[in-house]
């Protein structure tokens, strides 16, 4: 039974453990994915003809380069972040710094509120300029492509929250307990190591036996006489 209830335990424990590394996994890639929809379908789509009469292309909110500007800036900044970002992930064990593992987790939560602050403004941006843009029968080709820039900058900001709280948490647990726990010696070359234990120097006689592959001889073995002279 004993046996029983630790093999499940481990088994729920290795379960646990995969459904945190798939949760992380989807986190590190959903920005990504949120980003490059955002930009990908101003550039592809967001710049059309205003009619027959207009053959320049002309961003589709409002007429207002700015937006579309602001719009890609944020999503090219937030997909090469999250690149940046999974490469520290990839080799944050390696860094023997604890130093460095407080920067670079500070780095994180930094980043993270800081794009969620800039998907909040261009969400808020592109919304206020799309009501505000008269549909021509060439704006509204791109119609499909402003509303799924504008539904992703939404996404974009509830997944960057989440990065930010997930960095704050993990700030929290190496603070508090072992993730920047792996500090190294003084780097005063000078410094003694630390000592080892020492007994007290008296052996205690209770704790001795006897050597091994030993054996009692006896006075006069059996079958041998000692010769009278």
């Amino acid at each position: 039974g004993a046996e029983e209830g630790a093999g499940s335990s481990d088994a729920a424990v290795g379960k646990q453990s995969s459904v945190r590394a798939a949760a992380s996994c989807v986190l590190s890639f959903l920005p990504q994915i949120f980003s490059i929809v955002v930009f990908g379908s101003i550039v592809n789509e967001c710049y059309v003809n205003k009619d027959s009469q207009h053959p320049e292309l002309l961003c589709i909110f409002n007429e207002n380069e700015s937006a579309c500007s602001y719009g890609i800036a944020v999503g090219l900044i937030a997909f090469f972040g999250c690149i940046f970002f999974f490469v520290v992930d990839l080799y944050f064990q390696q860094i023997s710094s604890v130093k460095d593992r407080k920067r670079a987790v500070l780095l994180d939560l930094g980043f993270s509120g800081f794009l969620a602050f800039l998907w909040f403004v261009a969400f808020c941006f592109l919304a206020n300029q799309w009501q505000r843009t008269t549909l021509t029968r060439g704006f509204s080709q791109g119609a499909d492509a402003a509303r799924a820039a504008i539904t992703f900058s939404f996404f974009s900001i509830i997944i960057w929250v989440v990065l930010a709280l997930r960095a704050l948490q993990r700030y929290r647990l190496g603070t508090d307990m072992s993730l920047f726990a792996t500090e190294q010696f003084g780097t005063d070359p000078s410094a003694p190591y630390p000592g080892y234990p020492g007994g007290s120097g008296v052996e205690s006689t209770e704790t001795y036996q006897s050597p091994p592959f030993t054996e009692t001889l006896e006075p006069n073995p059996k079958g041998y006489q000692v010769p009278a002279y």
